[in-house]
C-alpha cells in the first residue's frame, strides 16, 4: 500500500507538472527513477495512464479518470499531514490524560483554568483511575499518578511538593470515643476503607525511623479518598486522605485529625508519559504548566 501510495502520488505530480523533468526535480528525484515508477504503475495497472512525446506529457483518458479520484485523495492526505505538522508546531487537539482521581482534585483542577486560557486550542480528555494504568495499551498521552505506581521506563516529572496524609474524623465521632494515640488504637476504631486495584491498602504510618502498617476495618470501603471524607464527615468513622484535601474541613473544626506525628512525608504527584522524541506541542505546553519548577 505504501508503494502504491507513493506511485500514485508521483503520478499525480507527472500529469500536474505535464513534465517528467520538472516533476522529477520536484519530487527530488532522477528522471529515469521517476520513468521507471511510472512504467512500473501502469504495468501492474495493465493501463497507459500518461501519453508521452519527444515534446509533452499528458494524461490518457484512463489517466485523466484516475486523476478525478485520486486528486481529492492526495489533497485530503496533504491536509491530515500539514495538521499533524501544526499539532507538533503549535499546541492544539485533543490530549488523553489518565489522571489519580486525587491528583484531579488536588491539582489537576486548580491549573486548569490558566492552562486553558494560555492554550485554547487544547482539549484535556482526562480520565480518572486510582491506580497503575498502561499509557500505551490504553491510548493515553500521558498520565498524573503517585510514583509508586509509574512503570519504570516511563519519563516523569514532579506536579506537586511532598504530601502527608492525614487520619480524621468528625467531632461527633470522637464525642463517644478516645482519640487513637498509636496506629495499633485503630484497631478499636471504625475506619473507612481504601481499596486499590491490587486490594484494599493498609494504612501506613512512621515515627522516629518507625514504620507501621495497619489493617483497619470498619463499616464502609471506597475507591476515592473524596469519598472517604464525606465518610468521616458524616460520623461513619476515621478516613485517610491527603492532608491537603482536609485543611480546610479542619480549620473550621468540622473534622479532627488524630496520629499526626506518625505522618511522615512521600514523594506527591507526577506526570509521566512515554517518550520525549516527537512530542507533541500541547502534551510540552502541558508539562510545562503542571511541573514543579
Amino acid at each position: 500500500m505504501k508503494s502504491e501510495l507513493n506511485d500514485l502520488a508521483a503520478f499525480a505530480v507527472v500529469a500536474a507538472e505535464r513534465s517528467f523533468t520538472r516533476a522529477a526535480e520536484r519530487l527530488g528525484v532522477t528522471q529515469s527513477a521517476l520513468s521507471h515508477t511510472i512504467r512500473g504503475l501502469e504495468r501492474r495497472l495493465e493501463l497507459q495512464l500518461l501519453a508521452r512525446t519527444t515534446k509533452s506529457v499528458s494524461p490518457t483518458s484512463a489517466g485523466a479518470e484516475l486523476l478525478k479520484s485520486l486528486s481529492p485523495a492526495l489533497e485530503q492526505i496533504d491536509r491530515a499531514l500539514n495538521e499533524v505538522r501544526t499539532a507538533r508546531d503549535r499546541p492544539a487537539g485533543r490530549l488523553r490524560l489518565a489522571v489519580s482521581k486525587s491528583a484531579a482534585a488536588l491539582m489537576l483542577l486548580r491549573k486548569l483554568p490558566a492552562f486553558a486560557a494560555a492554550y485554547p486550542e487544547v482539549v484535556l480528555d482526562v480520565s480518572t483511575c486510582t491506580g497503575p494504568v498502561d499509557l500505551v495499551g490504553g491510548g493515553f498521552d500521558a498520565g498524573i499518578q503517585l510514583e509508586e505506581f509509574i512503570q519504570k521506563d516511563m519519563i516523569a516529572a514532579r506536579v506537586t511538593q511532598e504530601l502527608r496524609l492525614a487520619a480524621v474524623a468528625s467531632p461527633g465521632y470522637f464525642a463517644t470515643r478516645s482519640l487513637p494515640l498509636h496506629p495499633r488504637d485503630l484497631s478499636a476504631h471504625n475506619c473507612i476503607g481504601l481499596r486499590l486495584p491490587g486490594g484494599s491498602y493498609r494504612w501506613e504510618f512512621e515515627k522516629g525511623g518507625l514504620p507501621v502498617t495497619i489493617s483497619v476495618a470498619g463499616p464502609l470501603v471506597v475507591d476515592d479518598t473524596s469519598l472517604a471524607i464525606h465518610a468521616a464527615l458524616a460520623g461513619l468513622g476515621i478516613a485517610l486522605a491527603y492532608e491537603d484535601q482536609v485543611a480546610d474541613y479542619i480549620d473550621r473544626g468540622r473534622l479532627v485529625r488524630v496520629l499526626e506525628d506518625w505522618s511522615p512525608s512521600f514523594p506527591g504527584f507526577f506526570i509521566y508519559y512515554p517518550d520525549r522524541r516527537h512530542q507533541s506541542a500541547a502534551l510540552s505546553a502541558l508539562i510545562r504548566a503542571l511541573r514543579l519548577s
